[in-house]
């Protein structure tokens, strides 16, 4: 695939939906972890910017990477928009299920994860079926 003739539309689309998706559904978790009297989260949070930093970046990457194999594939419809980024996500949730089964993380860091990765990466799915 040439990479020149990518549609950059949808990899700026997906990249900030990522960024505005991870803002609202990690303020809430935050907000649920400020209640909680757990510690698990706060004795792992990485302390200043670089971490937000990071997120954008990682946003755009993932967001480009899913139109590699968008378009490679030639899909061009919501239906096959949200099936590859379904299944991108259900992979990445069968990677943290077999780490919660050996303890590498927590139950609750699991399901945190799925909600995160399961929903954003049908999403971004479809946003690149749609504007391929």
């Amino acid at each position: 695939m040439d990479l020149r003739s990518l549609n950059y539309l949808p990899i700026i689309v997906g990249g900030i939906v990522y960024m505005l998706y991870g803002g609202i559904y990690y303020s809430i978790v935050l907000s649920e972890k400020k209640k909680s009297t757990h510690k698990e989260f706060a004795a792992n949070e990485s302390k200043g910017p670089g971490k937000y930093i990071y997120s954008v970046i990682t946003a755009f990457i993932i967001s480009f990477f899913i139109a590699v194999l968008v378009q490679s594939i030639g899909a061009d419809t919501l239906g096959t928009g949200l099936g590859i980024g379904f299944i991108i996500g259900l992979l990445i949730t069968l990677v943290y299920l077999k780490n919660s089964l050996f303890g590498l993380i927590s139950r609750k860091s699991f399901f945190i994860a799925l909600g995160d990765h399961l929903v954003i990466f049908t999403v971004l799915g479809a946003i690149h079926g749609i504007l391929n």
